[in-house]
């Protein structure tokens, strides 16, 4: 019995890893991590309806360092989320494909959600 060897499929080991690439599997994990967040959300408003006592061990935990790390990883998720889905909204256009237009828009992507995310946190701080 012959066997027909069978061309194999492009798989990850044949591309070579770019920025945009990156970009593109921050975007599905910033998907995922806005949908686990509403979780959270929902927690909140959960406890704010249940009373002061649970909404009181909510605050505990939002206020502590691992519940301040989550709140920041949340809200860099939504504005990566956001400015990346603007980014997709104009290649949906059919502009910024060229290579450079795609890495620079990706870094301004990255940038301008790190810079989001520090005016939301100062805010939240300061005001």
């Amino acid at each position: 019995m012959t066997t027909k060897t069978r061309p194999l499929s492009p798989h990850l080991s044949a591309y070579k890893f770019r920025i945009t690439s990156a970009l593109s599997i921050l975007h599905r994990l910033t998907g995922v991590a806005l949908s686990l967040g509403a979780v959270l959300l929902i927690g909140w408003i959960l406890a704010i309806a249940s009373g002061e006592t649970a909404y009181q061990h909510f605050a505990g935990f939002a206020g502590s360092w691992f519940g301040q790390l989550i709140i920041a990883g949340f809200v860099f998720g939504f504005y990566y989320h956001l400015c990346n889905g603007i980014r997709h909204l104009f290649w949906d256009a059919g502009k910024g494909f060229e290579m450079s237009t795609a890495r620079a828009s990706g870094g301004a992507v990255v940038g301008a959600s790190i810079g989001l995310t520090i005016v939301t946190w100062a805010f939240m701080f300061v005001l």
